[in-house]
């Protein structure tokens, strides 16, 4: 996303118990030798239930109630781990549970293997006939998925998933590259569905694009977190009023996305996530009509989601699937994996100023909000905290949004790339880490330490859900597919990273540490860039896995801290503590009544390029529709083991069986514009209320 302009094989127990009492008592050696053996083989057998039960016991049963805290310097024992003791080196099995350690041998549910390397402490651990155990743990100082998080303690140390689900030229060009017309993920798909190659080169990409071993070498790099672009058309259609193929009303050609399919993909990453011990922020990615006008939202071009005539239909579609979400991840065999439900992300909507933003926006939060916490329940534990983007207005001009309100996190982007500068102060200035970068690091510090920093009091929880190396803009499709680079020098260089000497890298590591260090809780975009036609990465400065290969990106995160106080940048830390109501304790859930008043008026009472006299007769849809469910898919496709049957419930997808409420779906006998390609068209003269 941009800114505007299956399981280890380990040996049998039985092997290991009995082999050499077996053979001795072959031999016919004498009766005192032979119990000498067998008390040998007794000592083996409770030996071999204490390493095996132990840490099982521990990893998958016994729910801790202390939590890991941060720590500020890299541990040195590989395998070690602050839980006492609970990381297994190796791969041991008890009833069908599997774990191991650093060094240990993963068997993937296709047959491959690989070597888990973690030098931090952390390790997996899955159990094909309960797909939801938890107790992994990424690192020695993340806390295992079965303990709490706790917000100014625990630290955010993340990668997106860009371009896995919700494609994006630049991160995955040689899609695009094919069809020249494609600019975004609608024109795509429509070029695919008419050669017909539409759901096969698209399963081609979710099922290799990113694989289990990325996910393990993600908590191997000493991150904890991944945040994961979802579309909403993951879920099946809800209307055939937007169905992927035929026409609506007006004649306009209808969505044309691929839908319905993904949604097996994200799941098998959410078991790949719980067994390395990550957890998930799912970020709603696109909105119906796109929330921003850019090539992440599905659609480049218009803004339909609360502006123009279509605004207030679209978001009533969008609160549709929030709540489907919702539903699947506040389930009790997800919570404890998708602790965070990133909603409305990257919001770009017309405005006449902040008061005009805060009154159309507002409204749209709060709604949200109270859907949410209507189906999860109110404070810790019950369901996800809600992220909402700062939709670009600045991080200050959220202080004190809805006071009283339950489990809330600020997103802020913070970007240099899309400044519309040319960006072109050198970065490669020297190899030493103390004056490597040139500008660029302390120009990190102080764009987005403060401001951040300032936001966790002001507001609450604040992250940036998304940065990158990109200081300048080079990097094939990174401006969109024929768009031009704003970077004031060559971008040959930048567009691949073969040619980068030691200064360059050493450049690129600084600003990168100076990042992390300055946003404390961050997700990098993105993990991964696809390569090229030409079998090369365009956009190297935007791929952690990259850099890591490359050597200008931390192999422990935790040697940020104090980076910007090394420039002379100091008190950038959080050093306090946030109010009990925004962590899901006393007073959640009691939204100032001042704030339910001027914000609790839904649709919102001010709808861009629609005049307020005209707001009543805008299209809109009808809650008799049918709603559609997430579930769980099937464990080949989630990554169990071939053959295993789950044993452990499952759920059906839809957490709070009260919530019976239809989804919205056109009133019937009524034609409506093009929910894509609406702000011209205008305001219909009367209501139409059906046949």
């Amino acid at each position: 996303m941009l800114l505007p302009t299956s399981e280890s094989t380990p040996r049998a127990v039985s092997d290991r118990a009995y082999g050499t009492g077996h053979d001795a008592a072959a031999t016919g050696k004498s009766t005192k030798k032979r119990w000498w053996i067998g008390v040998g083989a007794l000592v083996a057998v409770a030996l071999v239930v204490v390493a095996v039960v132990v840490p099982v016991y521990f990893l998958v049963i016994k729910k801790h109630s202390t939590t890991a805290t941060a720590s500020s310097a890299p541990s040195s024992t590989p395998g070690s781990s602050s839980g006492g003791g609970e990381s297994p080196s190796g791969g041991t099995t008890v009833v069908g549970a599997v774990t191991g350690g650093d060094g240990s041998t993963v068997t993937t549910a296709n047959g491959d293997t690989f070597v888990y390397n973690n030098s931090f402490g952390g390790y997996w651990l899955a159990d094909p006939e309960n797909p939801f155990a938890s107790g992994a743990r990424p690192n020695s100082w993340t806390p295992a998925l079965n303990e709490s998080w706790t917000w100014g303690v625990d630290r955010v140390y993340g990668v997106n998933l860009g371009g896995w689900f919700v494609l994006e030229p630049f991160i995955a060009p040689a899609l695009f590259q094919p069809y020249p017309a494609a600019t975004d993920e609608w024109s795509l798909t429509t070029l695919m569905r008419a050669d017909g190659t539409l759901q096969a080169k698209l399963e081609a990409h979710y099922d290799t694009f990113i694989t289990e071993q990325d996910i393990a070498q993600i908590a191997g790099a000493g991150l904890n977190w991944v945040r994961l672009p979802i579309p909403f058309w993951a879920i099946r259609r809800i209307s055939s009023t937007w169905s992927d193929v035929g026409t609506d009303g007006s004649g306009a050609v209808a969505e044309p996305f691929l839908e319905g399919v993904c949604w097996k993909y994200i799941v098998r990453l959410l078991g790949w996530a719980r067994k390395y011990g990550l957890r998930v922020n799912i970020d709603l990615h696109t909105i119906p009509g796109s929330q921003n006008g850019y090539n992440h939202s599905g659609k480049g071009g218009q803004i339909n989601f609360l502006n123009g005539i279509m605004g207030v239909a679209n978001a009533q579609r969008a609160l549709d699937y929030i709540r489907i979400i919702a539903e699947f991840i506040s389930q009790p065999e997800y919570r404890d994996v998708v602790p965070m439900f990133g909603i409305l992300t990257a919001l770009f909507v017309f405005y006449r100023n902040l008061a005009a933003f805060h009154l159309l926006m507002f409204p749209s939060y709060l709604q949200a909000h109270d859907m949410i916490r209507k189906i999860t329940g109110i404070g810790a534990g019950n369901g996800p905290y809600i992220s909402i983007h700062d939709g670009f207005q600045g991080l200050d001009s959220w202080a004190g949004f809805l006071p009283g309100s339950d489990r809330v996190i600020l997103d802020t982007h913070p970007y240099f790339a899309f400044s519309g500068a040319p960006n072109d102060a050198p970065i490669a200035t020297s190899d030493d880490p103390a004056s490597a970068g040139g500008v660029w690091p302390k120009q990190a510090c102080n764009a987005w330490g403060a401001s951040i920093n300032s936001s966790r009091s002001a507001f609450g929880v604040t992250v940036a859900g998304e940065f990158s190396n990109g200081y300048n803009d080079c990097g094939l499709y990174l401006d969109g597919v024929g768009g031009t680079p704003h970077y004031g020098g060559d971008c040959t260089l930048w567009q691949d990273s073969s040619a980068w000497n030691l200064t360059v890298k050493a450049g690129v590591m600084q600003f990168a540490l100076a990042s992390m260090d300055a946003m404390g809780d961050w997700f990098f975009w993105t993990w991964k860039i696809g390569q090229a036609s030409d079998g090369v990465v365009r956009s190297p400065l935007w791929s952690y896995q990259l850099g890591l290969e490359g050597g200008w990106m931390p192999t422990d995160p935790r040697t940020a801290v104090g980076k910007c106080a090394a420039l002379g940048v100091p008190g950038l830390q959080f050093d306090g503590t946030f109010s009990a109501w925004q962590t899901g304790g006393a007073g959640a859930g009691t939204i100032a009544a001042s704030a339910t008043a001027e914000f609790g008026v839904w649709p919102p009472a001010t709808i861009s390029h629609v005049d307020t006299a005209a707001l009543t007769l805008m299209p809109t849809y009808t809650a008799t529709g049918s709603v559609a469910t997430l579930t769980y898919i099937t464990p080949s496709a989630s990554g169990s083991a071939a053959g295993v049957t789950p044993t452990a419930s499952i759920g059906n997808g839809w957490f709070d069986a009260g919530d019976t409420v239809p989804a919205v779906t056109a009133v019937a006998g009524c034609t409506y514009p093009d929910a894509w390609n609406a702000l011209s068209l205008p305001v219909p003269t009367a209501v139409c209320t059906g046949a």
